[in-house]
């Protein structure tokens, strides 16, 4: 997985997989894209408006937690 952020347009991008030329972009919300394969594989996770989605509870940390293990890793992101 890759987690990308562009502060000129305030956008965070979770790729999950590499996008295939197939991709349709699903629109969830205002502010949450998906890319999906017509096979139901989801690529992406675009959340537009980041900063604010990312700040509201957390302060700018991303929590990654294994939960076979329990270990917890805390990221601050750049530009939260």
């Amino acid at each position: 997985m890759k987690i990308t952020y562009d502060p000129r347009y305030n956008i965070a991008y979770f790729r999950l997989h590499k996008k295939v030329a197939e991709v349709e972009t699903i629109k969830i919300s205002d502010e949450i894209n998906i890319d999906m394969a017509p096979d139901g594989t989801i690529y992406g996770i675009e959340l537009l408006n980041a900063n604010e989605q990312i700040t509201k509870e957390d302060k700018g940390n991303l929590l990654v937690v294994n939960e076979a293990t329990g270990e917890e890793t805390e990221i601050l992101l750049a530009g939260a």
